[in-house]
């Protein structure tokens, strides 16, 4: 894909939402981190059920590792792999406060130290909460960005190297948010929506999915 491609399907992208950011709830960089850990392999929907009720009880490191593994678990118990998030967020709590008077950390070498946070939860963390031009690349992502064109790549990382080199700088900050949303409500795995597409003009996916006419029984239209 040619630069003036990219830079018009973030154009496009920006035009339509000019201020994306994340659908997971959250306060504080404390409240973010905790969320994006429980967000694996769970829906953001989910999430925010349980941190509602969470961080009125626990919203700060000192108030979660009061609370304990045990009581974390009675909040994020319908999140999968519950038990697992539990340790990893009572732990890396302990860690904010005893190594970093506990505030979260705005390096990615501090943060890929806590349990359960990896490149992509560090990435969302220092993007979201700390402004930093950083692209957390997840399965929406990856796929637009191979289905597109934008940045096509084997793997989550070199995924997100293409984007970091090729988005337009005055577009990098939001690129993250924008492709996700466009993933998770457009650009979809099995169905895409690409009738629908703001950039279906520009996108390099070939095998588009198109409009059918109306099932004259029920009136409704078909995409294919």
């Amino acid at each position: 894909m040619n630069p003036q491609k990219r830079r018009e399907i973030f154009r496009r992208l920006h035009a339509a939402n000019p201020n994306p950011t994340t659908e997971l709830r959250y306060t504080t960089p404390y409240e973010l981190l905790v969320a994006v850990v429980l967000s694996a392999q769970a829906t953001d929907k989910s999430v925010n059920l349980a941190t509602a009720e969470l961080f009125r009880k626990a919203n700060t490191p000192e108030k979660m590792v009061q609370l304990g593994v045990a009581g974390l678990e009675e909040y994020i118990k319908r999140i999968g792999l519950y038990r697992m998030k539990a340790k990893n967020v009572i732990a890396l709590s302990q860690i904010l406060l005893e190594r970093h008077c506990g505030a979260v950390p705005q390096n990615r070498e501090a943060l890929e130290a806590l349990p359960g946070v990896g490149r992509k939860t560090a990435n969302v963390v220092l993007n979201t909460a700390f402004g930093q031009p950083t692209v957390a690349v997840d399965t929406h992502i990856f796929r637009v960005s191979n289905r597109t064109g934008i940045a096509p790549g084997k793997d989550p990382l070199e995924v997100e190297l293409k984007l970091l080199k090729f988005t337009p700088p005055e577009y990098l900050k939001n690129a993250h948010h924008w492709l996700i949303l466009h993933g998770r409500y457009v650009c979809l795995a099995r169905k895409p929506g690409c009738p629908q597409c703001l950039i279906r003009d520009v996108c390099e996916f070939r095998p588009k999915t198109k409009d059918v006419p109306a099932d004259p029984r029920s009136g409704k239209r078909h995409v294919l």
